[in-house]
């Protein structure tokens, strides 16, 4: 068994200089400026970097203590103190967060006395599992796979190198995670899909013997729920990003690229292409066809397939009840209205 020892990091002092190399961008000021850490624009202090990435935060910029501001060269003139200007600032931003994330550094190689690894398990170089961890029959770890305090892999299940579970994730049997995931703290990887079959009286469960993937570079946020397939497997392409409290039914696919907000839910069988964004709270009914580009504005409701890229939206927004009320009425009225007009249009064309 790998022994509990801290891994080991290379602790340095940042300097504007190695912000700018890091970000491959020239520089010209305090190279040497000592800096320990990203903040607002409003909220900076001067051994801090700044970023500006939204016009509607341009009026923060005059009075900015930051050291410096990550910013695209446009704006540039605007700014009072030593710039890094790149043509996405927001870009810039998170793979500079990335130099300040203390959660690799707490990292421990080994096997926590409390946790549960079966004799059977495979498990790659430097992988760190933490207390009351389980590792079931079969599986297998790749290389600096964390499992986080709490976690369940579970039988024949595989976790790709340097894969990170947050505490209390639960990987069912039968599931393949890529290199580099990331699943976010309560998410549920392969629970059973929702499948029952009616005799008239009650109900009667569908095993459910598919699996589910998912690819590299993906990440499921808390508490969301991916269920495995009823015979295929469910499948969640490379670098698709999930947010938290999102449901995706059993067999559905999602594409390569592709980016779900939250409480997004998906019903089975659905296939949803590359690139396509979903926003927070829509819904898709089972067995469509979402073709590749397609971006579903927040709380849309899509119950037929779509096969041309482009944004698509449904409901009404928030108004006044007193308004809502007069339109619900109205609405329910439309099909007559329909077809009193239909019937004035034929009778002035004859």
């Amino acid at each position: 068994m790998l022994p509990w020892v801290p891994m080991t990091h290379t602790s340095h002092q940042l300097t504007l200089a190695d912000i700018a190399n890091h970000l491959g961008i020239a520089f010209s000021g305090n190279t040497q400026q000592p800096i320990r850490g990203l903040a607002t624009l409003k909220d900076a202090q001067p051994d801090q970097v700044a970023f500006l990435a939204n016009r509607a935060y341009l009026k923060d910029l005059a009075t900015t203590q930051a050291a410096a501001v990550l910013l695209h060269p446009e704006h540039g003139k605007h700014c009072p103190v030593p710039r890094l200007e790149i043509d996405n600032p927001y870009l810039g931003y998170a793979q500079l967060s990335q130099l300040f994330d203390p959660l690799p550094a707490r990292d421990i190689v080994g096997i926590h006395p409390t946790a549960v690894v079966a004799e059977d398990a495979q498990l790659g170089a430097d992988v760190c599992i933490q207390a009351h961890a389980v590792i079931e029959a079969g599986a297998v770890l790749g290389d600096r796979a964390v499992i986080g305090a709490g976690s369940v892999v579970g039988a024949d299940s595989i976790i790709g190198e340097a894969t990170r579970l947050h505490a209390n994730v639960t990987v069912c049997h039968g599931v393949v995670v890529g290199k580099r995931a990331i699943l976010q703290s309560g998410c549920v990887i392969g629970g059973d899909g929702f499948g029952f079959a009616h005799d008239g009286a009650g109900w009667h469960k569908i095993a459910q013997l598919g699996g589910v993937v998912l690819g590299d570079d993906v990440e499921v946020g808390s508490c969301s729920s991916i269920d495995r397939g009823a015979l295929g497997d469910t499948v969640i392409g490379n670098d698709v990003k999930i947010d938290s409290q999102v449901q995706i039914a059993h067999n559905v696919t999602i594409g390569d690229h592709s980016a779900l907000a939250g409480c997004v839910g998906i019903a089975g069988s659905t296939k949803v292409g590359k690139h396509c964004m979903l926003g927070g709270g829509a819904g898709l009914s089972g067995h469509l066809t979402i073709c590749d580009g397609v971006q579903v504005t927040g709380m849309s409701l899509v119950t037929n397939s779509i096969h041309t890229p482009g944004i698509y939206s449904s409901g009404t927004g928030a108004m006044a009840n007193t308004q809502w009320r007069k339109n619900a009425v109205r609405f329910k009225q439309l099909d007559d209205i329909a077809k009193r007009l239909a019937r004035l249009e034929k009778k002035q064309r004859d």
